[in-house]
């Protein structure tokens, strides 16, 4: 099969679009198939582009046999929606004219978040007269509304109309959560066309290990019990709260918080931190992809936090099944919802609720003291590992892709087991 899939993020980029995107294909191209992405130059999260790319009009890599196109847009950081709108509606237009002038797939695909570019994906499609699959990751635009970035107006009300057409238009849908699709029907999509594939993690990459010493020293963290939240630092994360949790625990020695990675909120972040004389807290770089095992060797417990919405029930974090890979126990500090429902049917780890200081300083006491509580989680997260495999994940996609091109897309929903 001949597929072209349409995304924003990609590698070198590490958040968790680009890397399902990337590891999926992987397997896809292993399995003899053709794939073909269409993404931007890397930039995201600090709308700088990445050392050794230039921001041209069209270049093409193969990477780990994927034919890449990276196409020219507008660079911004993420946080000014109207910059990054304006980006996202640059990646439309280069996105839609590059896929024009691609070898004839036999199905494209696209990815949310951004919808603009499942908008591409779906015009592209209407143009060459090849099915389209809309993969939601994200429940845009209600996401952004929900922290504030955008408020209800013309605007919000131009972009869920946009959001409805499609999944309307769509040949089949693909929901990373259960709870994606609920959302969708309540809303009148038919279920059928609804496939739920959630999202993974690549244990070809990620599995136990004894933590990386020259990491620990420099980092101060030899001989610390870590606590490491490992991700974007935006605006849905809500990591004030982990400050805040850190003060309530500055008394205890032995513990370290880490956060690891970029985005809106870290420079701020970091501000807040050095003001109130947070030196159990550490902030570590963004780090490359294949250092990111190396980085969780570091920590003791994966921290998984979301910020107090209720548009964040219906999120599943894709760091909680990388968590699960090293066999890490997880802290998931969130609203009640689909991930928390994984996390203890799993056995994997402790649910505390979202933006609550007090019960998250607690569990992380709990944790740093009671081994025994903490190696029993240790076991059942990497045991639960095996049951989120991006391999699976990989094959329960090409089932919709296949259905798909047969003219079955509408039973999807049926048939590919959620």
């Amino acid at each position: 099969m001949n597929i072209l899939f349409l995304t924003e993020n990609f590698p070198p980029e590490t958040n968790a679009a680009a890397t399902r995107v990337y590891e999926r294909a992987c397997y896809w191209v292993k399995w003899g198939h053709e794939v073909t992405v269409i993404t931007c130059v890397p930039n995201f999260p600090r709308g700088r582009v990445f050392p050794s790319y230039r921001n041209r009009w069209y270049q093409t890599e193969e990477m780990t046999g994927i034919r890449v196109v990276r196409v020219k847009t507008l660079i911004a950081p993420n946080r000014a929606v109207f910059l990054r709108t304006l980006d996202f509606l640059s990646f439309f237009l280069t996105g839609f004219v590059a896929g024009l002038f691609q070898p004839r797939p036999d199905v494209i695909a696209a990815t949310s978040p951004q919808f603009f570019a499942a908008v591409a994906g779906w015009a592209v499609a209407g143009m060459r007269r090849v099915p389209f699959v809309f993969e939601l990751g994200d429940l845009w635009p209600a996401s952004i509304a929900a922290v504030g970035a955008i408020h209800d107006n013309i605007l919000l009300k131009w972009m869920e109309a946009v959001e409805m057409f499609l999944y309307r238009r769509s040949a089949s849908v693909v929901a990373l959560t259960a709870a994606f699709k609920r959302n969708l029907t309540q809303r009148g999509i038919t279920a059928d066309k609804i496939a739920v594939v959630i999202n993974g993690v690549d244990l070809s990459r990620y599995g136990p290990r004894s933590p990386n010493e020259k990491l620990a020293e420099r980092w101060g963290l030899s001989g610390r019990f870590v606590v490491g939240y490992i991700g974007t630092h935006g605006m849905a994360h809500g990591l004030r709260n982990v400050l805040d949790a850190a003060d309530r625990l500055r008394h205890e020695e032995n513990l370290r918080f880490i956060l690891v990675g970029s985005g809106a909120e870290r420079v701020p972040l970091m501000a807040e931190a050095k003001h109130r004389r947070l030196d159990n807290v550490i902030f570590i770089p963004p780090q490359p992809k294949e250092s990111m095992p190396e980085v969780w060797s570091l920590c003791d417990v994966a921290l998984v936090h979301l910020r107090n919405s209720p548009v964040f029930k219906e999120v599943i974090p894709s760091k909680m099944f990388e968590a699960m890979g090293m066999g890490l126990p997880l802290l998931l500090a969130a609203p009640r919802g689909e991930a928390a429902d994984i996390l203890e049917r799993d056995g994997a780890g402790l649910w505390v609720s979202a933006e609550d200081p007090d019960a998250l300083a607690a569990s992380v006491l709990n944790l740093m003291r009671d081994f025994e509580t903490r190696e029993s989680l240790t076991q059942r997260s990497l045991a639960a590992a095996p049951l989120h495999t991006r391999e699976r994940q990989a094959r329960r996609m090409m089932e919709v892709l296949d259905l798909v091109t047969v003219g079955r897309g509408s039973e999807v929903g049926v048939l590919v087991p959620a």
